[in-house]
């Protein structure tokens, strides 16, 4: 049902269509939510969560994805404010809520003072796009990672989510939770890596990929190994085999106080298309 006064409800696989129309106003900037309705068809049991829309006039003008992560798509303020008030009448699920800025500063706004303090708010991180070939020649000892690699991979993606997000992901007994889907992504041809003698020195991961863009994460070079361009040309060798097997446009998205890492990918090609904001709990 249809809320009497702001026009949200959850969408079903019926209105996968119209919500693809809606996204791909900018299929770049909301590759994630993109990727979620392909492989859900939105339907909840998939999802972890809702796909909410909003309407007006019977057309569907927004949409919020509410799972463990809560990602605004081409929301508005108005919508921004409607999504939070629905919000506010449920319990909290997400773990994190991230998208572009202004709509996730308005959603904050509403339910900031009574969803508790966050453990981290990043409110200026710069997303960043590429759709040419690299500007630096690609590392071409960067290869799609294997099973085999999980002895050294699996301890990198732990160093490196907790080095960011500031907590471990084996907390709270995630660690299978984890390696599973560092698996997944080995198994997708999604993970990437470089050794040097042995030692894993770079790493970067597809999060996300559609037909017309693909999300990195997980990008990481041990402290140690930091400054000597491995991060530049492993990058580039990144941006060439994703354009070549996965999608055509290659983004990302930076803390903006990250200035060697923001280096790094300016060397590449990467250019800003939107500025981001991401609240954790």
């Amino acid at each position: 049902m249809l809320t009497t006064r702001h026009g949200v409800r959850a969408l079903a696989s019926a209105d996968l269509d119209a919500f693809l129309a809606l996204a791909n106003r900018d299929p770049v900037v909301n590759v994630f939510a993109i990727h979620r309705a392909h492989t859900t068809s939105l339907e909840p049991r998939w999802l972890g969560g809702e796909m909410w829309g909003r309407f007006e006039g019977g057309h569907l003008v927004a949409a919020c994805h509410v799972a463990a992560n809560l990602v605004p798509v081409e929301a508005g303020e108005d919508d921004a404010l409607a999504f939070a008030e629905r919000a506010l009448a449920r319990r909290r699920t997400a773990s994190t809520i991230v998208g572009p800025q202004d709509p996730v500063r308005t959603f904050w706004g509403q339910v900031g003072p009574h969803w508790g303090n966050p453990r981290d708010v990043r409110w200026d991180q710069r997303h960043l796009a590429i759709d040419s070939s690299p500007l630096v020649r690609p590392d071409p000892q960067v290869r799609a990672s294997c099973r085999d690699d999980m002895d050294t991979l699996y301890p990198a993606c732990v160093a490196m989510y907790t080095e960011e997000v500031g907590v471990s992901p084996e907390d709270g007994g995630g660690a299978d939770l984890y390696r599973a889907r560092v698996t997944q992504l080995i198994n997708r041809g999604w993970s990437f890596v470089r050794y040097d003698a042995g030692e894993l020195v770079f790493k970067a991961e597809v999060a996300c990929a559609t037909a017309d863009a693909a999300q990195i994460q997980g990008v990481w070079v041990p402290q140690h190994r930091r400054g000597s361009g491995l991060a530049t040309a492993g990058m580039a060798a990144v941006v060439e085999q994703v354009r070549a097997r996965i999608s055509p446009t290659v983004s990302l998205y930076v803390n903006d106080w990250n200035h060697a890492a923001r280096k790094a990918y300016e060397r590449v090609g990467f250019v800003e298309t939107a500025r981001f904001a991401t609240v954790m709990f």
